[in-house]
């Protein structure tokens, strides 16, 4: 539960984060073509937030019920 993690990450922080921060490496291993990859991207997003979860940044339901960010559209 949230309640129990002392600060738990807003969407739109974690959007901004993974934007910033994991995009452009899987930009640079999938996309070299200039063309977004959207399983890649979405597979990515994935993976972060559960590990998120599993080292207790955000809660299950965080992790359960967010959407994807807008650069995997």
């Amino acid at each position: 539960m949230a309640s129990n993690i002392p600060t738990v990450i807003l969407f739109a922080d974690a959007c901004e984060t993974f934007t910033t921060e994991i995009l452009p490496m899987i930009q640079e291993a999938h996309e070299q073509d200039g063309i977004p990859d959207i399983p890649a991207r979405c597979e990515a997003w994935n993976n972060w937030t559960d590990s998120l979860c599993s080292d207790g940044q955000i809660s299950d339901w965080q992790a359960n019920n967010w959407s994807h960010p807008p650069c995997n559209d």
